[in-house]
């Protein structure tokens, strides 16, 4: 454990220099990018430090317990006594640290709510979905910006896509994809009768223009026009953008935004994480047996959480995790819920010997 954890303070020292080197600070991509990677690797490199001094004092402690002055001995022996305490839980620590982190962790997010089966409540649980996730983007102070947002008509929303960004925002919201269940008397229930409705999240990461390598060429562009939302306005000019990736045959579009470079954007990442799902299930079937991952494909159908008012219970149906203060999560409480699905994942990885 020491070698890997010493190669990894090797990197970091390295990057330290690079950081110092004039053309890295003149190049803001490289240099924003070399910065990132210093800065996660700090909390290993001191755990490290701390471990590596833990060692040292128990093999002190363990050559003075050869000394033949009794006081020495007892001395060295308290010292080794309380040093071996702390290696368990440092040791539990490093293997958590040592755990490699999705690449996409960092990237911020294209974020959208639809509302499900349901009718008029669905649209209303997609309203609450979407205050409750705004509070938690304040929490974490992550900048929101609006695309797309068509309004129920009863309240909520019918679909509501914002971009989201700043600290590892896809790392603590991928776990968000999937179908949202709510139990709950609807406004509209005269007889006070419990419904089941739905709305569904898809978190899709943003990829930079430098990250998606795909041949102009095996791709095939179309504008269109596209209507408003809920019919409020008519779009004039061609803002839709539609890609189709010729070779796979792989089509994604966005309408989102009443503007077409926004939209380029839009259907070009969703066209990107389109192909990189097709090959992962392509040729990663094996890890898949491997471990289950708790990331949600953003498949409408699958169900990860149900809100249950009348008993105040939020349950996670990945990691059957129930909590009875569903009044606090939706809130934007669900740092608690997205730390246990933190840990899962984690779990599995530490299963499948997933390590840097």
């Amino acid at each position: 454990m020491l070698d890997k954890l010493h190669s990894i303070y090797e990197r970091y020292v390295h990057i330290e220099e690079q950081l110092s080197n004039p053309e890295v600070v003149t190049d803001i991509k490289k240099y924003t990018k070399l910065n990132k990677e210093y800065k996660d690797l700090q909390e290993i490199v001191e755990v490290y430090h701390t471990y590596k001094n833990l060692k040292g004092n128990i093999a002190n402690a363990k050559e003075m317990l050869k000394d033949d002055d009794p006081e020495m001995k007892e001395m060295a022996r308290a010292e080794l006594n309380e040093a071996e305490a702390q290696i368990p839980a440092l040791d539990e620590r490093i293997k958590i640290l040592l755990i490699p982190k999705d690449p996409e962790d960092s990237k911020d997010v294209v974020f959208e709510i639809r509302s499900g089966a349901g009718g008029d409540e669905a649209s209303i649980f997609a309203g609450d979905l979407y205050k409750m996730y705004s509070k938690y983007f304040e929490t974490q102070k992550w900048k929101v910006e609006a695309i797309d947002i068509n309004e129920g008509s009863v309240g909520g929303y019918n679909k509501i896509v914002l971009e989201v960004s700043g600290d590892d925002v896809f790392g603590k919201l991928k776990f968000e994809s999937g179908a949202h269940r709510v139990q709950r008397v609807p406004k509209t229930e005269s007889q006070g009768r419990v419904h089941t409705s739905a709305a569904t999240v898809v978190v899709m990461p943003k990829f930079e223009a430098e990250d998606i390598d795909i041949n102009k060429a095996d791709l095939r562009t179309d504008t269109f026009r596209a209507s408003g939302a809920g019919g409020q306005h008519v779009n004039k000019t061609e803002s839709g953008v539609r890609f189709t990736h010729l070779p796979t045959g792989i089509v994604a579009e966005s309408t989102d935004s009443r503007s077409q470079h926004k939209n380029r954007d839009i259907a070009m990442n969703r066209l990107y994480v389109k192909m990189k799902e097709a090959q992962v299930i392509a040729n990663n079937l094996e890890q898949k047996t491997k471990r289950k991952s708790l990331v949600g494909s953003g498949d409408r159908s699958d169900k990860i959480r149900t809100y249950n008012y009348p008993q105040n219970r939020l349950t996670d149906h990945r990691i059957n995790l129930t909590l009875y203060s569903l009044d606090k999560v939706v809130q934007g409480n669900i740092e608690e819920i997205i730390e246990a699905l933190q840990v899962a994942e984690n779990a599995e990885k530490m299963k499948a010997g997933e390590t840097l």
